[in-house]
């Protein structure tokens, strides 16, 4: 099998050593090259011929972002992991780097005690998403359903052989690749759109108050960060918090959000099963589950919670998506009552809004 060859841009020595002795320390890695900056990177890519380039978000000379639009001129389909810090500034400049076709993104450890625990963070994170985005090198990168399998379908609540329920929220979960997707849904979701959104997004603190206010921008649907107490009203998106998990509490007629930081489920907080299961307690059959891009399989517990009460699941394909792990796993399972492209997502949850519209206007 060969070796993932690994581009290592970075301006810190400190940062350059770190990467290179955790890639060093996994046979299925080698270092193809390193560059201390945007400049130098660009030369070597050429010269080395990487399988995937980590790019550090702030340089001088030619920072991240610039180096990035310019390897994309030349090396469209590149993989490209940003290494960012969990600033303001650093969350801000991710999203621009994922919008103008970064892979994904690391962020750098911070407030860690040590080199090693730095060193332990840095192979739990790069080196899964570099096995992860160079699938085509090493088939161990693989995050989905196994190639090939075959899962039972699951149980259908009865009450969906009695046709259509109309649905009084829609969740949203997903991960690598997600902050794309859901520009490519929100974009299309008109002003007055008549549920709330309850949205997971695997991604630290700050990251997801940048992408909130980074949805809202689009001019559609409202998107807050979810904060304890806060209450779930239609035509509003809520996405969790970075680092914690959301979930809705019904309190008599109204649904409010809880946050809390009970342990990681999947590996992640804040956990998609987390706030599905919760919503198909708090609704019932009233759910539209929408399950886009990421690795792993978050998210297919809390599917399987929300077909048992008679809700809905969306799954995206594999072609749409950048990592078909989770979505794959939800379609694989046999739960999503349809598999979509990204670009068909947004028209499939208003049409079924429509529907559930019309249900009550006949009411």
């Amino acid at each position: 099998m060969p070796k993932i060859r690994v581009l290592v841009v970075d301006d810190a020595v400190v940062m350059r050593k770190l990467i290179s002795e955790v890639l060093a320390r996994d046979p299925g890695l080698e270092i193809a090259g390193i560059a201390a900056n945007g400049h130098i990177a660009l030369q070597k890519i050429t010269q080395v011929n990487p399988d995937v380039v980590t790019l550090d978000m702030e340089m001088p000379e030619m920072d991240g972002l610039a180096t990035l639009r310019e390897l994309r001129k030349t090396h469209p389909k590149l993989p490209v992991i940003m290494f960012s810090t969990t600033t303001t500034r650093g969350a801000a400049n991710t999203l621009d780097a994922l919008s103008a076709g970064a892979t994904d993104y690391v962020a750098k450890p911070a407030n860690v005690g040590g080199v090693t625990e730095c060193i332990g963070r840095l192979q739990n994170e790069l080196v899964t998403k570099i096995k992860v985005h160079c699938r085509h090198v090493d088939a161990t990168g693989w995050s989905g359903p196994p190639r090939g399998a075959v899962f039972p379908p699951a149980p259908v609540c009865p009450r969906h052989l009695q046709g259509h329920t109309e649905p009084e929220v829609v969740c949203v979960g997903t991960s690598t690749g997600g902050p794309n997707a859901l520009v490519e849904v929100f974009k299309r979701l008109p002003a007055g759109f008549p549920l709330p959104l309850l949205i997971v997004q695997h991604m630290p603190p700050v990251f997801t108050a940048m992408l909130a206010e980074r949805l809202t921008s689009l001019g559609g649907v409202p998107v807050h960060e979810g904060t304890e107490g806060l209450r779930v009203l239609p035509g509003n998106a809520y996405i969790a918090p970075g680092g914690k998990h959301m979930e809705v509490r019904r309190m008599g007629l109204n649904l409010f959000l809880r946050i809390q930081e009970e342990p990681p489920e999947n590996s992640c907080r804040p956990s998609v099963d987390v706030l599905f299961r919760s919503v198909a307690l708090a609704y019932g059959p009233h759910v539209l589950a929408v399950v886009m891009t990421g690795m792993g399989q978050d998210g297919l517990r809390g599917c399987e919670w929300i077909r048992e009460r008679g809700g809905r699941v969306l799954a995206q394909d594999e072609a749409s998506s950048v990592v078909w792990g989770m979505p794959g796993y939800v379609a694989q399972a046999g739960l999503a009552d349809k598999v979509l492209p990204l670009i068909q997502i947004a028209g499939e949850i208003i049409r079924q809004t429509r529907v559930a519209a019309a249900a009550l206007v006949a009411c």
